[in-house]
C-alpha cells in the first residue's frame, strides 16, 4: 500500500463520513434550509427554465450557427471600434429584461464566436443590470435619485468592467485573436436583414413571454402585460414563417408542431405555459431531426443546455439552502443581513455588495426585497451597492461563468463588480444618505 498516493482518497472518504455522521438532521434551522433549497429550485424550474432559459439556449445556439465569426469580431472583437463595441454591449439590458442566469447562454454564444473579453463581459454585466422596467420600478418605489443612480452606475459599470477585463487579460486576448484570425471564414448564406429579423423574433419571444406585471393596472406597461401572450404568439408565428421561407424547413413540420400549440391555447386559455411548452417540444422535434444547418442549430443549443443547466440548478439549490426564498430563511438568519447593512460604513457597503453577489434575484424581485430591508434599517448606500451587484451576479451565475472563462477571469470579474459596487454605495450614501 502506497500511502503517499492513497491518503487523498482516504481523507475524502473520512471527510464525507464525518459530514454524514454529524449531519444536523432534526435541527429546525437545518431542516428548514433543506426545504427552502428544494422550494427555490422548484420555483426556479417552474418560472425560469421554460420561459427564460430555453429561449436563451436557442438564441445562443443560433448565434453559434447562423452568425458569422467575422461579423462578431467586426463589431465586438478585439480590433472593433471601441465606442461601438462597448456601446452596444452596455445598453443591451434595455432590450433584454433577463436575470443573471438567462444572460449566460447569450454571453457564452457571443464569447465563443469571437467577441472580445471586454465587450463580452460588458454584455454579461449589462444584460441583467440595465433593465428598463427594473430601473423604472426602482425610481417609483425607492425614489428617483436611487433609480437614476442605478441606471447611471450600471451603464458605467459595464463599460469600466469590460475595459478592465480586457486590460488585465490583454496578452491572452491577443493570442486568442491570432487563433481566430487564422480560422477560415464561412460563406454567408443569407443577407444580414434576414438574420436580424430572425434573431429579433426570438428575442421578442424571450422578452414578452417573461414580461412582468407592473405596479398599476393602467398605462403602457400594463397594456403590454395584458397582451404579452398575444405578442409572444405573433412573434412565434413570424419565427415559423422565417424558418420555412429562409431556412428551408418543410411547411408540414412547422404545421405539425403548431397544431398541439393551437389546441392547448384554445382549450386551456388560462394556462399559457402548456401551449408554450408544446411549442418548445415541437421546435425541438423538427430541428433535432434536421440534417442541415437547422439541425446544427439544435445541436449547438443542446450543447449550451448540457453545460449550463446542471450548474444553474445546483447553484440555485445551494443558494436556497443558504439564504432561502424571499420572505423565508435558510441557514443564514435574515436578521444578520439586516443588521450588517445599516448606516454607510465601508463594511456595510461591502457586505451588501458581497451578499448581493451571491444571492439569486429573479428579474424585478430585487426592488421589493430592498424595500423591506430599507424598512428594517438598511442604509441607502448599501441599498445601491446591492442593486449594482445583486441582479448581475449570483452563485449559479458564477458557477457557469467559471465553466466558460475559467477560474482566474471569473474571480477578477466578480471582484470588480463587488469592489465597484462597494465604493459606489459609499459615494452615494455620503451624498444622499
Amino acid at each position: 500500500m502506497n500511502w503517499r498516493e492513497e491518503w487523498k482518497p482516504l481523507a475524502v472518504i473520512v471527510a464525507v463520513f464525518l459530514a454524514c455522521f454529524y449531519l444536523p438532521v432534526g435541527v429546525p434551522r437545518f431542516d428548514n434550509a433543506i426545504l427552502e433549497a428544494f422550494h427555490l429550485v422548484k420555483w426556479y424550474a417552474q418560472e425560469h427554465v421554460l420561459l427564460c432559459l430555453i429561449p436563451a439556449f436557442f438564441i445562443a445556439g443560433a448565434i453559434s450557427v447562423f452568425v458569422s465569426q467575422g461579423a462578431v469580431m467586426k463589431y465586438l472583437g478585439a480590433k472593433a471600434n471601441k465606442v461601438l463595441a462597448y456601446g452596444v454591449a452596455a445598453v443591451s439590458g434595455t432590450i433584454l429584461a433577463v436575470c443573471s442566469c438567462t444572460v449566460l447562454p447569450l454571453f457564452a454564444g457571443i464569447y465563443r464566436m469571437g467577441a472580445g473579453l471586454g465587450p463580452a463581459c460588458a454584455f454579461l454585466y449589462s444584460g441583467p443590470a440595465i433593465n428598463v422596467l427594473a430601473i423604472v420600478m426602482t425610481a417609483r418605489i425607492l425614489g428617483p435619485e436611487m433609480g437614476i443612480a442605478r441606471a447611471v452606475g450600471a451603464i458605467l459599470f459595464s463599460v469600466v468592467i469590460g475595459l478592465l477585463m480586457h486590460f488585465f487579460f490583454r496578452k491572452e486576448e491577443a493570442e486568442r485573436q491570432v487563433i481566430q484570425m487564422a480560422q477560415i471564414e464561412e460563406e454567408v448564406k443569407r443577407p444580414l436583414w434576414q438574420n436580424a429579423l430572425y434573431f429579433a423574433s426570438m428575442v421578442a419571444i424571450l422578452v414578452f413571454a417573461n414580461w412582468g406585471a407592473p405596479q398599476t393596472d393602467s398605462g403602457l406597461w400594463a397594456t403590454i402585460f395584458g397582451a404579452k401572450w398575444m405578442l409572444t404568439s405573433a412573434f412565434s408565428v413570424a419565427l415559423g414563417v422565417m424558418l420555412v421561407r429562409w431556412f428551408d424547413v418543410k411547411l408540414w413540420k412547422v404545421g405539425t408542431a403548431a397544431i398541439p400549440v393551437v389546441l392547448l391555447a384554445v382549450f386551456f386559455p388560462g394556462q399559457p405555459l402548456l401551449a408554450f411548452t408544446a411549442g418548445v417540444i415541437g421546435l425541438s422535434a423538427f430541428t433535432s431531426t434536421d440534417e442541415g444547418e437547422v439541425g446544427d442549430w439544435f445541436s449547438s443549443s443542446w450543447g449550451f443546455a448540457k453545460q449550463i443547466l446542471p450548474l444553474l440548478l445546483f447553484g440555485v439549490l445551494i443558494a436556497g439552502a443558504l439564504l432561502g426564498r424571499v420572505g423565508n430563511e435558510g441557514l443564514i438568519p435574515s436578521q444578520w443581513v439586516a443588521s450588517a447593512v445599516g448606516g454607510n460604513s465601508f463594511w456595510a457597503n461591502f457586505f451588501a455588495s458581497f451578499a448581493g453577489a451571491f444571492m439569486y434575484f429573479a428579474t424585478l424581485t430585487e426592488v421589493p426585497i430592498l424595500q423591506g430591508l430599507i424598512g428594517a434599517g438598511m442604509g441607502k448606500g448599501p441599498a445601491l451597492a446591492l442593486l449594482l451587484a445583486g441582479p448581475a451576479l449570483s452563485l449559479p451565475n458564477m458557477l457557469v461563468i467559471n465553466s466558460i472563462m475559467g477560474v482566474k477571469k471569473t474571480v477578477v470579474f466578480v471582484s470588480l463588480v463587488i469592489v465597484m459596487a462597494t465604493f459606489s454605495g459609499l459615494l452615494y450614501g455620503s451624498i444622499w444618505g
